[in-house]
């Protein structure tokens, strides 16, 4: 049985479902509400988890330092562009460009850690970023009118995968150190939950929590934290367990391709040839930079 690599398409199909639902918090729920709802969900998820494993034993202060690094870059900034591009962009657009994040952990990882960049690595960059620029610059379908993506999503696009990237850089010293990686994301939603509630005393409109939040939006924002953050993770964690890193990796960051049929049946308008060809370039060459 292949348990690694369907634990790894499931996680895959969890972010694309959560990328889904939190589109459909656009003009019903105001951004930074929705990142106060999922950090704070995220946290309690995590932590249970965490506090069932032990891990909050693993974690010396030194560790937490580079956790705190490592959630200001990857969550608190790229959290925030990252609901802001779905918001912008929408969800097929947005798991495309997060697909960057693997070229730029790669680069990243070259230029601060001194770590090797292959040519099968450049190949798998160049793969990514063709795809992307395929699948953005044929956005179309034969029943709709070309469909333009907004360059602010694709800055907010670019700006979520770098911050990724970067939160990754940081969080990677802590996690070779030992910290058990539920608990490892539980100091980081955490710290970004508090850093949201915090910006509540901000004095501007943008900042303050809405007045009434319906059910309905609560439950989507909720969900989207089980799906991305509380399930996925989970299925990812057990993925790593079972199988080869750079297999599991590479499946799961199947989502531009497993988010098509997802717009697809919630849109009616069937993704043009250049998105399923550029998600497949995206897939294939994150595989190159991964295996």
């Amino acid at each position: 049985m292949y348990i690694a690599e369907i634990l790894a398409l499931s996680a895959a199909v969890c972010i694309a479902m959560s990328g889904m639902l939190v589109s459909e918090l656009q003009g019903r729920l105001p951004l930074f509400d929705l990142a106060r709802l999922q950090m704070g969900a995220a946290f309690l998820m995590t932590a249970a988890v965490s506090l069932l494993l032990g891990g909050w034993r693993t974690v010396e202060l030194w560790q937490f330092g580079y956790l705190a690094v490592s959630s200001l870059f990857g969550i608190v900034i790229a959290s925030t562009t990252y609901f802001a591009t779905i918001y912008t962009a929408g969800p097929r657009t947005t798991a495309l460009l997060f697909s960057l994040a693997s070229p730029f952990a790669v680069v990243l990882g070259y230029f601060f850690l001194g770590e090797t960049l292959s040519g099968q690595q450049g190949i798998g960059i160049a793969c990514v970023l063709s795809g992307i620029l395929l699948a953005i610059s044929g956005r179309s379908s034969s029943k709709a009118k070309v469909e333009r993506t907004p360059w602010l999503g694709i800055v907010l696009g670019v700006v979520t995968a770098f911050g990724q990237a970067l939160g990754s850089l940081a969080a990677r010293p802590a996690m070779v150190g030992g910290v058990e990686p539920f608990t490892a994301m539980a100091v980081r939603s955490g710290l970004a939950a508090l850093f949201f509630l915090l910006l509540m005393a901000v004095p501007h409109p943008a900042l303050k929590p809405a007045s009434n939040i319906a059910k309905r939006s609560l439950g989507f924002a909720v969900g989207s934290a089980f799906l991305g953050v509380g399930l996925g993770m989970s299925l990812l964690m057990a993925a790593l367990a079972h199988g080869n890193v750079g297999v599991v990796t590479t499946l799961s960051s199947m989502t531009p391709i497993v988010i098509l049929p997802m717009v697809w049946a919630r849109t009616g308008i069937s993704p043009s040839a250049p998105a399923w060809i550029g998600a497949a370039l995206a897939v294939a060459g994150t595989a190159l930079i991964s295996l």
